[in-house]
């Protein structure tokens, strides 16, 4: 059991915690990835936070941020060439007490139900709304045992796309289901705990159950890079109705309707 060390917070043990290649079960050697370098993993490249963001959520400092994230990359780049066996095992860390927004056991999966949640969708018209920043509603679902057991639409009461992440957590919201949003929105939400789905499109009621299913069509790269001339905030990127590419968004200035209603989606 790993020595109870101030600092280096971990949200939750990992899932997963043995991987090797095909074929090779018995004969690779062993790796030995520490939790809190999985963690770096989990926090930069998985829900990308900045290495900064990372920092302030494990209680560490930077450098000690970078030195497990290079470990980690190190170990997993070892893992992929070598065909070896990765452990995920062993290290210095505290588990985050739960409780807080920072604290949720991030265990939220496609397609794993068989916990009570809350899903918030960007919403507008019974569709998902494409462009996160200027959503006026969300349209929030509690989950019992992968089944929606209640939702409700609910204004933002003119929150701006800074303060939507705080909206949510304040309501418990653990997952968000989205068009497109920006990088700055991303982290936020990473920041709150949110497990974010962007990329979605369609009918709301259809992506929730799509996602409880572990059949949720969604784009984890999903952003956009364009800046809407007329309040310059990063406006989300197409969720195309089902077209998942690479394509900016072509906004024209137009105040509020720049990015959400020009290529965002909603053509």
């Amino acid at each position: 059991m790993a020595r109870p060390v101030k600092g280096r917070q971990v949200d939750r043990l990992p899932d997963y915690a043995r991987f090797c290649a095909a074929g090779r079960e018995l004969e690779g050697h062993r790796i030995v990835m520490t939790v809190e370098e999985y963690e770096t993993l989990r926090l930069i490249d998985y829900l990308e936070l900045t290495q900064e963001a990372c920092a302030g959520r494990m209680g560490v400092g930077r450098g000690t941020v970078q030195s497990l994230y290079t470990s980690a990359r190190k170990k997993l780049a070892r893992f992929l060439v070598e065909g070896a066996v990765l452990d995920i095992a062993g290290g210095e860390f505290v588990l985050r007490e739960s409780g807080g927004p920072a604290g949720r056991p991030d265990h939220l999966q496609a397609g794993k139900g068989d916990y009570h949640m809350k899903i918030a969708v960007t919403y507008e018209n019974g569709e998902v709304y494409q462009h996160f920043g200027h959503t006026s509603q969300f349209k929030v679902y509690e989950a019992q045992d992968g089944k929606v057991v209640s939702a409700q639409v609910v204004d933002t009461n003119g929150s701006g796309h800074g303060a939507l992440a705080g909206f949510l957590a304040g309501m418990g919201v653990e997952v968000l289901i989205c068009g497109g949003i920006g990088m700055g929105a991303k982290n936020a939400l990473a920041e709150a705990g949110i497990r974010l789905y962007p990329g979605a499109s369609g009918d709301a009621d259809a992506q929730v159950e799509a996602f409880l299913a572990g059949s949720l069509a969604y784009d984890p790269d999903t952003q956009c890079s364009h800046h809407d001339h007329g309040h310059g905030e990063d406006c989300g990127h197409h969720g195309d109705h089902g077209h998942h590419g690479d394509h900016g968004c072509h906004g024209h200035g137009h105040g509020d309707e720049g990015c959400g209603h020009h290529s965002c989606g909603n053509h």
